[in-house]
């Protein structure tokens, strides 16, 4: 069978919660310490948070779907959601996370065409996103996509200040 791109409504906030935690836990849990995982896999993925995001009209939730099996799942922002750039005509990449046993498997880059195609429907000049600046895999993914570094900026997991490479694509759109 096909991967299919679906919308998360709110009736799938365990799924939710499950792919993202599981999916954030696989890539990062290795480089950084359990109490940190653990704080921010409390915080980001309760919920509280996830049904907030879940009925905030500016954020949107799509999984990526083999055999009714979600193998990963994209978050993206607009406008006043977005996490750091409050730029009306940008839209953020939150989060294009896949499970490891899928990687390969052109889920990341179904949710990432998902993500440019609501770029362009919403008619937004450009898309971004911060990515870790010790996730190579992520940084190439994303410069094969044509996003170029702009800035870096501070995520916090847990207590632990990570720089993230902020990255960005300008969106082509026919009526512009």
């Amino acid at each position: 069978m096909k991967l299919q791109i679906k919308k998360v409504s709110d009736k799938e906030l365990a799924r939710l919660q499950k792919i993202g935690v599981e999916t954030f836990a696989e890539t990062f849990s290795s480089e950084n310490s359990e109490e940190n995982m653990q704080e921010y896999l409390k915080s980001e993925f309760s919920a509280e948070k996830l049904k907030a995001d879940l009925a905030d009209k500016n954020v949107e939730f799509y999984f990526a779907e083999l055999d009714g099996k979600v193998t990963g799942y994209l978050k993206i922002n607009f406008g006043p959601s977005q996490t750091e750039i409050k730029n009306e005509n940008s839209l953020e990449i939150e989060r294009i996370y896949v499970l490891e046993e899928f990687h390969g498997k052109k889920a990341g880059q179904f949710l990432f065409e998902k993500a440019m195609e609501t770029a362009k429907e919403k008619k937004v000049d450009y898309v971004w996103l911060g990515v870790w600046e010790h996730n190579p895999r992520a940084i190439r993914f994303y410069e094969k996509n044509g996003f170029v570094a702009f800035d870096k900026h501070i995520f916090k997991l847990g207590k632990d200040r990570q720089t993230d490479i902020m990255m960005k694509r300008m969106v082509k759109n026919g009526s512009r």
